[in-house]
């Protein structure tokens, strides 16, 4: 039977290496990964890697097939089956002791895995770590695959991978932490065998964070530790240096390392070696694997010791200078190493705790001062290094999709460290800086010799990316800034840029002084946006909403230029390239402006503002019931979600609930001819929803009509939308003594059709968006209205369903 089965998985992997048809070759994956999670996958794989016929494909495979049935299945096996396990293992460790090193790795970490899941006695007298060594002294000749185990033993105990409960694997590391000093000792012994020494400093960085009995003054002198920073010299060992060098960094500053006094005698050996490494980080000749390892090690050292750093002595600044060349460095993986530690030192220099050993008031706030004042420079530095990041490159056209969204990240990680400045030099020291990179810019694009867009673009962006930094007060380099951006080129990404940089700025251009006129140019600009591309259209209409919003009694004199702009882009003739959904942010604006306005002007822009919506739903209807319920529902939705933005937005409630009347018929068609259609029914809703709101008890007998289609639709069609909105009715009228008939009809109508969808566990689970609108209406009934609601059979029905469903495992 084993040989059968031996054979059959072998044949299985031949087809998936070498057979020619796709389908064989993905039904013989299928069938190996399910024979993976099989009972016999255990000796099968077992007796393969024995078998001196077995190619490197099937030792591959029995190699991963033996290690995932140790890490995740091992409580299949017989609970006296662990000797003849580790035997075999052990025996497979000395047969591929040379090679192959994939088939050793995945040896070694299986039993690795074997030691998770066993006590210490097991292996003897000290555990897993004492059995090595007596095997690494007693059989020299494999100490290569000794080595290998002795580095993943550590990796490995923190593997999820491994199904071991908390409390077993809190005990191996606990056992790992007994053991480092041996584990230490072998590494050392090992250092003489020079084929060995990067496999000894992998091994060395794997065991630090277990080196928990070894003080930092041992650590300062011991040969491991000296091997490793003479090490950071070479280009051999490089990387496997950084790795040791990076965990001693961490283990000065992990918990329970003691105070930094007690760490000092290895940071003091640490932080030369580092900074000697500075010269390499500018050698062009340099591999770019190194230094990402250099910078990283860099990074690390700035984050490990920010708390040394902030203190602005002479040698903290030198380290700080250091982490501002890896800033500039010209690869973005690299210079970003850097980006947390300006967000660590910002916060340390910022924030109260930090100074609360000075004592006094006074003495807190000089030494705070004392601090930003010494590392104010190095801000300024840094706001103008990352500045230039942000700029699309010369071949931007030709990005794909992934290219787009890694810029669009590079964007917001400067962002963010641009705001992280704006913490310690303030938002219009950090726009001073920035201004000064916007006029060169604009400078050199200003010459027949270059008119590259870009440079000037990249500082817009990093303007507006501080915008909420920037005092209202600022009157120095914002209005340069504002009569700037009308003399820009029109290039597609810059112009969307100065839309963004417009609607950021919103709240300034508000505060800025009537007799500075500047708001004029910049709607043009914004008109301009809206009709040269859908993504200039999108960032212009957002800052059209923004201008609005915040300068909207600015506009009140201006309505007639604002509802052209508006008629033009919501009848998408004239030019606009405004997509459905931005003229959203369109329809929001004007509305805020009409909030503004006295009742009878607002009645008169609140019709204007509602033909271009109510006009086409008005057309379609018209066109007859057949007609109504078989158009695609984007046709119908795209003008009431509008409509549900002026009833949101428009504070006017007497002025909406005349409206809301006026155009009750439009909507109530639409109730009646698509209650079947969930997406039209829930953009009605909302549309309801937001008249409620806005109107409450001016809706008058509105109200009524709406809530005996809403409680008869519901019967008939089961829309979970109808229970949401009826949630809302209850909000605004539960109180109200004279809506106390209706609102208990609607309750019992809606609860009592419910409970009939909701009777199991399975009914729940096929409808979770019934069970929770009904339940936020239930807790809306008691909290507003629970004389109307708790006293009825339909509550003591309503707990009854609740039972069903409570121990569903659903949100």
């Amino acid at each position: 039977m084993e040989a059968q089965a031996m054979a059959t998985v072998k044949e299985a992997l031949a087809a998936l290496y070498h057979h020619p048809d796709d389908s064989i070759r993905t039904a013989a994956d299928r069938w190996l990964q399910e024979f993976q999670h099989t009972l016999d996958a255990w000796q099968v794989a077992d007796s393969l890697l024995h078998d001196e016929r077995s190619n490197l494909e099937t030792l591959i495979f029995c190699s991963q097939t033996l290690r995932s049935k140790v890490q995740r299945d091992f409580e299949e096996l017989p609970s006296g089956a662990f000797r003849s396990l580790q035997d075999s293992l052990y025996a497979l460790l000395k047969k591929f002791n040379k090679g192959p090193a994939k088939v050793r790795t995945q040896i070694c970490i299986a039993i690795a895995a074997l030691a998770v899941h066993v006590p210490v006695e097991d292996w003897g007298a000290g555990g897993i770590v004492n059995w090595l060594s007596d095997e690494m002294k007693a059989h020299p000749e494999f100490i290569p695959g000794f080595l290998e185990l002795l580095i993943v033993l550590p990796q490995e105990i923190s593997s999820y991978k491994i199904a071991a409960r908390p409390e077993r694997r809190r005990q191996v590391e606990s056992d790992l932490c007994t053991s480092a000093n041996v584990a230490i000792s072998l590494l050392t012994a090992c250092m003489a065998i020079d084929q060995l020494k990067e496999q000894v400093l992998e091994g060395f960085s794997s065991w630090l964070r277990f080196c928990h009995g070894i003080s930092a003054s041992e650590l300062a002198s011991h040969p491991l530790v000296h091997m490793a920073l003479s090490s950071l010299n070479s280009d051999q060992f490089l990387e496997a240096a950084v790795n040791v060098t990076s965990e001693l960094i961490h283990a000065t500053v992990s918990y329970g390392s003691g105070t930094t006094a007690e760490q000092l005698p290895l940071i003091q050996i640490l932080v030369p070696r580092i900074m000697g490494l500075n010269e390499l980080l500018k050698d062009p000749s340099k591999d770019e694997e190194d230094v990402k390892a250099i910078a990283r090690l860099y990074a690390d050292m700035g984050e490990s010791y920010v708390d040394l750093i902030a203190a602005g002595s002479d040698d903290s600044i030198q380290i700080v200078n250091a982490l501002l060349e890896v800033t500039s460095h010209q690869e973005f993986d690299i210079c970003s190493m850097t980006f947390n530690f300006w967000h660590r030192l910002k916060r340390n220099l910022i924030r109260r705790e930090s100074y609360v050993s000075y004592g006094s008031e006074v003495l807190i706030e000089a030494e705070r001062n004392r601090r930003l004042l010494i590392f104010r420079p190095k801000f300024e530095s840094l706001v103008s290094l990352v500045s230039s990041r942000v700029e699309y490159p010369e071949d931007y056209h030709t990005f794909s999709e992934e290219d787009c969204r890694d810029f669009r990240h590079v964007r917001y990680a400067v962002s963010d460290v641009l705001l992280d400045a704006t913490d310690v030099l303030g938002g219009d020291s950090t726009l001073k800086v920035l201004s000064t990179k916007l006029a060169q810019a604009y400078g050199s694009c200003n010459t027949k010799q270059n008119s590259k867009w870009q440079p000037v673009e990249a500082a817009l962006f990093c303007i507006q990316a501080i915008a909420k930094s920037v005092s209202l007060e600022e009157r120095e380099i914002l209005p340069q800034v504002m009569s700037l951006l009308p003399c820009l080129p029109h290039n597609e990404q810059l112009l969307q840029t100065v839309c963004s940089t417009v609607g950021s700025f919103s709240k300034w251009i508000d505060a800025a002084p009537a007799e500075s006129s500047i708001l004029p140019p910049l709607v043009d600009i914004l008109n301009k946006g809206m009709s040269t591309s859908e993504d200039t259209a999108a960032a212009a209409s957002v800052a059209f909403k923004y201008i609005c919003e915040d300068c909207r009694r600015k506009f009140a004199g201006s309505l007639d230029g604002l509802f052209q702009i508006y008629h033009i882009a919501i009848s998408g003739v004239g030019g606009y390239k405004v997509s459905s959904e931005d003229s959203l942010h369109l329809v929001e604006a004007l509305s805020v402006v009409i909030t503004t306005l006295p009742p009878e002007s607002a009645r008169t822009a609140l019709e204007l503002i509602c033909q271009p919506v109510i006009n086409p739903l008005q057309e379609l209807i018209q066109q007859g019931d057949q007609i109504l319920q078989q158009i695609p529902a984007r046709q119908l939705t795209v003008h009431i979600d509008r409509l549900s933005s002026i009833f949101s937005n428009v504070k006017h409630p007497a002025v909406v609930a005349e409206a809301v009347n006026r155009y009750w018929p439009i909507l109530k068609t639409i109730f009646d001819q698509r209650a079947w259609d969930t997406r039209t029914m829930e953009s009605v809703c909302r549309s309801c929803k937001f008249a409620v709101r806005t109107c409450g008890r001016a809706m008058g007998m509105t109200i009524g009509a709406m809530l005996e289609e809403i409680q008869t639709l519901y019967q008939q069609h089961k829309q979970s939308c109808f229970l949401y909105l009826s949630s809302e009715v209850i909000k605004i009228f539960g109180s109200d003594p004279s809506c106390a008939d209706y609102l208990t009809n609607l309750i019992q109508i809606l609860f009592n059709h419910t409970v009939q969808l909701l009777r199991t566990i399975q009914d729940f689970t096929a409808r979770p968006d019934i069970a929770d609108d009904c339940y936020l209406l239930a807790s809306r009934c008691i909290r507003y209205c629970p004389n109307l609601f708790v006293p009825t059979e339909m509550f003591q029905r309503l707990v009854d369903c609740a039972m069903a469903g409570i121990t569903i495992q659903h949100r």
